[in-house]
């Protein structure tokens, strides 16, 4: 069993939680998932199966999308809703549509973001959450991200209350915090702020109505459809090109050979060599030899 399985993670489930599940329902230990989602948070997680589970880095890296609510008017611990108050201001605000419409505008494009203290990140060996649960306050390293688009999802002209909510959708690069965001997006308005949910919808080329849950899963098993549910390995690797093999290098691709490099790497930055379609492997340029390109990822069973 070789593909992507697009995953619905629902609330309450960690990502190894699925991955744990999975093993037993597919019968199989050659499973691994493209990125953590945080037990609250729902959305798409695709999981690598079998020779698979070589591309996952692939999938990490891809670009996401989320669906999330700002709320406005208290800061969090952990940035989301799960955490303790920080700063709560109760006062009665009016945000116009031109005013959070331009917050947006401002953090849109590469931006820089400091991780929350909650979070995997790792400073001097040690993950930021297991200092945060000691108590212990560490510098945390700024990143730059990329937000290719950020959309309200809100009609309103104005926002009033004590408390305001309004959801967004985020178009992002690898490594960006849409919690922090929501903190961010409440600076530039000038009050406190957290993400109070989260959904991802999509995960590379990966979308949500591709997606299964844990028990649509297992009772896909049991009917003995479960293949309809794995999409092929090279649905991963659709944003890169696509080259059919011929006679002049077939042997030498299957044997994982060093090559000239291809016109077409240099503006992808990896190419997919194909036989009849099937991903026999992803090439990329040696990093030491310029001129010459080198297999990234083999794909043996397709030989």
């Amino acid at each position: 069993m070789d593909g992507i399985l697009p995953l619905w993670k629902e609330r309450g489930l960690t990502s190894h939680d699925c991955v744990f599940q999975l093993r037993k329902i597919l019968k199989t230990k050659k499973i691994g998932h493209t990125g953590t989602l945080d037990p609250e948070v729902e959305g798409v997680l695709p999981i690598c199966i079998g020779q698979a589970t070589k591309i996952s880095e692939y999938l990490m890296e891809a670009g996401k999308t989320y669906e999330a609510e700002v709320s406005i008017g208290r800061s969090t611990t952990t940035e989301d809703a799960e955490g303790d108050t920080v700063e709560e201001d109760s006062s009665h605000k009016k945000i116009s549509r031109k005013q959070l419409l331009q917050a947006l505008s401002q953090l849109t494009g590469e931006i820089e973001q400091i991780p929350p203290m909650y979070s995997a990140v790792k400073v001097n060996g040690m993950k930021l959450y297991e200092y945060a649960r000691k108590g212990i306050e560490v510098e945390r390293p700024r990143r730059k991200v990329t937000i290719y688009e950020l959309e309200l999802l809100d009609d309103r002209e104005m926002f009033e209350g004590q408390e305001i909510k309004f959801k967004i959708r985020v178009k992002c690069s690898k490594g960006t915090y849409i919690r922090t965001l929501a903190v961010q997006i409440g600076e530039l308005l000038g009050y406190p702020s957290h993400m109070s949910s989260l959904v991802r919808t999509a995960s590379g080329s990966f979308m949500k109505n591709e997606c299964a849950t844990i028990r649509e899963v297992e009772n896909a098993v049991e009917e003995g459809t479960i293949e309809q549910l794995i999409l092929p390995i090279e649905k991963a690797l659709s944003s890169y090109p696509f080259i059919e093999m011929d006679a002049s290098n077939e042997k030498q691709i299957c044997n994982g050979q060093i090559l000239k490099v291809h016109s077409l790497l240099k503006k992808s930055g990896k190419i997919v060599f194909t036989r009849n379609g099937k991903a026999i492997a992803v090439y990329r340029e040696h990093p030491t030899k310029p001129g010459l390109m080198k297999p990234d990822k083999m794909f043996p069973n397709n030989l």
